[in-house]
């Protein structure tokens, strides 16, 4: 993140978040300062400055499908983006996130019947492939730069070797049809209006057509490493399928749709926490850990690939 982005950004949401200028006591705060993305929020206003790399038309094709899907996706306040310091600058509504202290009332049901309604909708323009593929690419990229001699580099890049080449972001997807969200996590989740309006999903940079199998393979790869109690797992899977999503089958084993998405988002979640450590100067700490252990295992099973 260039110096000046951060105070560029924030005097840009508070000029977008009133219609004429005026003395000003609201709030304003840094909700993220990432190299992949900045975001302010100023009153009702929140301004995001996305990736050096994004692709302006792609993310106006996706700021679009936000706003012909209002409820299911948190709609933009407006329908292009802005140029601000050489970056994207995309206007959003405040709406309240999931509290992080509060793990029994993360809505597990409302992001699975959010999932579900999305991979049920047609497109309603054309986007670009979803991007989960490439973005857990780039992590391993990364781990492979970063810390190619760490003893859990290896486990991790074998398993990532033995997934198929869609997979891994080397060949197209087995689904160009279905929209997909790309990025999956309680964290892409708000109550709009705030404070406690219907949950809505959010991020839309890496939507886009795909598998999406992949919307679910987190939660599915943390259920599978031990990092998710199984009675949440279950939550989101039974209210996924109650809500007619195509991702898994409607009852028996989901496994023979999530296990190579699962995979591919364990591998991924692995070499950032690898690369992390290792700029960082410390140890793995015991989740990391057993992400790399998790990452050991899957060498000695190979993947279900049912369609190919």
């Amino acid at each position: 993140m260039t110096t000046d982005l951060l105070p560029a950004l924030t005097a840009h949401v508070t000029a977008s978040a009133h219609a004429s200028p005026r003395t000003c006591r609201c709030t304003t705060a840094t909700l993220a300062a990432r190299e992949d993305a900045t975001v302010v929020r100023h009153a009702g206003t929140v301004a995001k400055a996305h990736a050096p790399d994004a692709d302006p038309a792609e993310l106006t094709l996706r700021l679009t499908v936000a706003t012909r899907l209002p409820g299911i996706l948190l709609p933009p306040l407006t329908p292009t983006p802005a140029a601000l310091h050489g970056r994207l600058v995309t206007h959003w509504p405040y709406g309240t996130p999931v509290d992080p202290d509060a793990p029994d009332a993360a809505p597990w049901e409302a992001a699975a019947a959010l999932l579900a309604r999305l991979h049920r909708t047609p497109a309603p323009t054309a986007v670009p492939p979803m991007r989960g593929p490439a973005k857990a690419a780039h992590a391993l990229a990364l781990l492979h730069t970063t810390a190619p001699h760490h003893p859990a580099t290896a486990p991790v890049l074998q398993a990532w070797a033995a997934l198929p080449p869609w997979a891994r972001g080397e060949a197209p997807m087995l689904d160009t049809a279905t929209l997909c969200h790309g990025d999956l996590h309680l964290g892409q989740l708000v109550r709009h209006p705030a404070p406690d309006g219907p949950w809505l999903l959010i991020d839309v940079d890496d939507l886009g057509t795909g598998v999406p199998a992949w919307d679910l393979a987190r939660p599915a790869a943390w259920y599978a490493c031990g990092l998710l109690v199984p009675d949440e797992w279950h939550r989101f899977l039974t209210a996924y399928r109650a809500a007619g999503g195509p991702a898994v089958p409607s009852g028996g084993d989901p496994w023979t749709a999530l296990d190579v998405p699962a995979r591919a988002l364990t591998a991924q979640t692995a070499a950032r926490a690898v690369t992390k450590a290792v700029v960082a100067g410390r140890p793995l700490d015991e989740v990391e850990q057993s992400l790399v252990d998790a990452c050991a295992r899957m060498g000695s099973v190979r993947p279900v690939t049912p369609s190919g």
